[in-house]
């Protein structure tokens, strides 16, 4: 099967770790050892990831420079797909042994320069502040700011991810057998112009719903959205809480969940069962599992 497997967060850095290199690079070796399963398995790997954390920290550090000559959004999120890549690159190698080849590409992702989310940020992006700091750094710097939890963070359009143009280079490397990583933190967001150039612009593409373009242009046969619950729940904290282990595309769309919770990834997994194969959500060290339907929560395009 081909294979597409979006790490969550929490593959890269775990709620309330440091933003260091060295906690990063030990996350990402234990995501390693899952997806190396996948490939041990038979199958062709594509992989993509998020960005968060890392395009916040990268833009604090471009204000801190000279703010007024800070680099766009775009522009950071090519660099995080770099710096992440790497890493994934480098650990997911370590644990094939070297006897797979494995490559990061920068992948270019448009987006409609009129949607709606220009004027209503949502995505989260940085560290987390408390509401009293996140208010003062938002006057400072302009920023949109939401709360996330218990804490704040600063919040950054994100549009809805339409076309990959970068395809083409995609699947020449997956046809050579290359394990690829791409569309990393959604990918570097870009508009068409008339002239039919294109452009990067301040935005950051929610990377689950980018996976599922990415797995339907390619004709996957299944989207992995792998994270840090097991499954999806229904009557979540509560004492009648029970997860659900297959959903079809209509009741996947019918649950009603949180959008600070499992919502995104649940419609992400239906847009993509939608249109071909299978998704499954679960626990990033069920990644096998959940492809071989004994874990996680699968969603079908059937009954």
């Amino acid at each position: 099967m081909l294979v597409v497997a979006a790490l969550g967060g929490n593959a890269l850095l775990r709620r309330g770790e440091p933003l260091t290199a060295q906690a990063q690079r030990a996350n990402v070796k234990i995501a390693a050892e899952a997806l190396a399963g996948i490939i041990r398995a038979g199958h062709q790997l594509v992989v993509t990831h998020g960005n968060g954390p890392q395009v916040g920290l990268l833009a604090l550090q471009g204000a801190a420079y000279k703010p007024d000559e800070a680099y766009p959004l775009d522009v950071l999120g090519a660099e995080t797909e770099g710096m992440i890549g790497y890493i994934i690159e480098q650990e997911l190698e370590n644990a094939l042994s070297h006897d797979r080849p494995v490559a990061t590409l920068l992948t270019q992702v448009l987006v409609d320069k009129d949607d709606p989310a220009f004027s209503t940020p949502t995505k989260f992006v940085g560290p987390v502040y408390d509401r009293q700091e996140a208010e003062a750094r938002a006057e400072g710097a302009g920023w949109h700011i939401a709360q996330d939890g218990n804490q704040w963070r600063r919040v950054v359009p994100s549009p809805t991810p339409l076309e990959i143009p970068d395809m083409r280079v995609l699947k020449l490397l997956l046809d050579q057998g290359v394990v690829v990583i791409c569309a990393g933190g959604g990918g570097i967001p870009v508009i068409r112009r008339d002239d039919g150039s294109m452009i990067g612009v301040e935005a950051v593409i929610d990377k689950d719903a980018a996976s599922a373009l990415l797995a339907q242009q390619l004709g996957a046969d299944a989207l992995l959205l792998l994270t840090d619950v097991d499954a999806i729940y229904r009557d979540f904290g509560k004492p009648s809480a029970a997860p659900i282990h297959t959903l079809t595309v209509a009741d996947a769309r019918s649950l009603d969940l949180p959008a600070g919770s499992m919502g995104p990834k649940l419609a992400s997994a239906a847009d993509f069962a939608e249109h071909g194969g299978f998704s499954g959500i679960g626990r990033l060290e069920d990644a096998l599992p959940i492809l071989e339907g004994s874990a996680g929560t699968r969603v079908t395009g059937t009954t």
